[in-house]
């Protein structure tokens, strides 16, 4: 039954990863020519992606709790033993970065619900780039960890 909660936990990660790059990607770089496949994953309008990716984040932050405790008893006690704190702490890092990341969803959905012409865009590129970053780092952590996992076959 963990195996499928990971799954479900991998592919909303995969889906929110989407989302939000191509968020941050038409917020940071637009173009309003859709002209060429770059110039056109470009040319969106990023508030659209803004309640999906608010969803997906609490979805995917939710499920990977149901699954922390086998992470924790199982997994985690493997790292220490083998010594490879380095994996332990990404980790653990991984947990403080989500964390902050759920306390910016309100300001997150604020900026994105407000028009670009009331202001606030240098808040919003910022904002949508750190959920950005903590959403990349946590789906590589994550990765790493669940290879290392299965590299050690537990």
């Amino acid at each position: 039954m963990i195996n499928v909660l990971l799954i479900v936990h991998l592919l909303l990660a995969v889906v929110l990863l989407g989302g939000i790059t191509h968020q941050a990607i038409s917020v940071v770089w637009p173009s309003r020519k859709k002209i060429g496949i770059v110039r056109s994953y470009r040319a969106v309008t990023g508030s659209v992606y803004t309640n999906a990716n608010i969803v997906l984040y609490l979805a995917t932050a939710t499920l990977g709790g149901i699954i922390y405790p086998t992470y924790r008893v199982g997994v985690r006690t493997f790292l220490e033993n083998a010594r490879l704190m380095a994996a332990t702490g990404s980790f653990e890092l991984k947990e403080q970065f989500i964390a902050v990341g759920l306390g910016m969803l309100p300001l997150y959905w604020l900026l994105w619900r407000r028009p670009p012409e009331a202001g606030g865009k240098t808040a919003r590129i910022a904002v949508t780039l750190i959920l950005c970053a903590i959403v990349w780092y946590s789906f590589l952590v994550g990765h790493i960890l669940t290879n290392i996992r299965g590299l050690f076959g537990l």
